[in-house]
């Protein structure tokens, strides 16, 4: 049900054309406004910072858990287009267990990030975050990631595609049941992009792509012609050549890992590889928060604050309990092998403290009701 015709009237209401007012101006004094309001509010408070309407600012609102997210999200999505509306989900993973996000969670973070870095044509003008994916930080540029793309009639050539959804984590498989799974058969490609609700098959004609469709998992059978194939990545740390050399040189140096990190040395993607993120790169300095991606000018409204604030401190509480709990098991000499594993130096990969002096792109991060 689309609603955005209340938009004007109720932004005839004091409370919230200060809102909006506050949000188009750019002096100090719009750094900060706390509003008391009703919970259903919200998305209105939302509405009158980034629509058309109101300041047309970006936003991001940050909410205290993941079903918040969902349902402040497909509120929004009745007052403003919802394909400028996002949720950003969070891992349902703590950041260095021995356990990785699922692959659609993956795509559906990736898909958010890639708007963000490449805003062209219809940015995002609303990014709705749960706290737990606002304090895990991300390996920089994961927006730069490029997709796979096909449309019918493009040129394309079948061993060439099959190899980067290899680069980009997905499982060649004999018959696509999952997602982030591929299959080759001749010229045909079948692939299961993790944002997708159905995979997708690909005819060739040599290098060129000649049909698209979608096909059902249980028996097979075609479901509909598409005109658009689009294939994140399905893990957000992908093993390129530098990362596989990283890992030989560990491999040596912490023989306690070397069951992760031979199988990462020779390109095969592990389970809980996330967590070892910061030692295979370039350390904190290859990280970066939800926060540093969005874009000059982002407004941050929260939601609830007290709730956010309490939950952001049980994950950071949480989250070093048992990172503790696996150093003490490794200095035992016990080795992790289902849970959590000690990465191979610190600092870890691990949610960020928040901190009062967080400040948001634009210098504007006006909080919310």
């Amino acid at each position: 049900m689309k609603l955005a015709g209340l938009l004007p009237a109720v932004l005839g209401d004091p409370a919230l054309a200060r809102v909006r007012d506050r949000a188009r101006g750019a002096g100090p004094e719009s750094d900060g406004l706390d509003l008391t309001a009703p919970a259903a509010l919200r998305p209105f408070v939302v509405a009158a910072v980034a629509s058309e309407q109101g300041a047309q600012r970006p936003v991001l609102a940050v909410t205290a858990t993941s079903r918040e997210a969902d349902d402040l999200a497909a509120a929004l999505g009745s007052l403003i287009p919802a394909d400028r509306v996002a949720v950003f989900p969070a891992w349902e993973t703590l950041p260095h267990e021995r356990l990785s996000p699922r692959s659609d969670t993956v795509g559906r973070r990736l898909a958010v990030l890639r708007r963000l870095a490449h805003p062209e044509g219809s940015p995002l003008r609303v990014v709705v975050a749960p706290v737990r994916s606002v304090l895990q930080p991300l390996l920089k540029r994961l927006g730069d990631l490029e997709p796979v793309e096909l449309r019918p009639g493009a040129e394309a050539a079948l061993e060439d595609v099959a190899r980067r959804l290899t680069d980009m984590a997905y499982a060649r498989v004999d018959l696509v049941t999952k997602r982030g799974e591929y299959a080759v058969r001749g010229g045909i490609l079948d692939v299961f992009p993790p944002t997708d609700e159905h995979p997708s098959r690909v005819e060739f004609w040599g290098d060129e792509v000649e049909e698209i469709r979608t096909f059902a998992v249980a028996d097979q059978r075609t479901i509909e012609a598409v005109q658009h194939l689009w294939a994140p990545p399905c893990r957000e740390l992908l093993l390129t050549p530098e990362v596989r050399q990283r890992a030989a040189e560990l491999a040596l140096k912490h023989p306690e890992l070397d069951e992760i990190l031979e199988k990462l040395a020779e390109g095969i993607p592990v389970e809980g590889m996330e967590s070892l993120a910061p030692a295979l790169l370039d350390g904190t300095d290859s990280m970066e928060l939800l926060l540093h991606t969005m874009p000059a000018g982002t407004h941050v409204l929260l939601s609830d604050p007290e709730r956010i604030r309490t939950r952001a401190h049980d994950l950071v509480r949480t989250s070093d309990e048992f990172l503790e709990a696996s150093w003490a098991a490794a200095a035992v000499g016990a080795r992790p092998r289902s849970t959590s594993a000690p990465p191979p130096s610190r600092p870890w990969q691990r949610y960020a403290v928040p901190q009062p002096t967080w400040g948001c792109p634009g210098g504007r991060c006006p909080r919310s009701a």
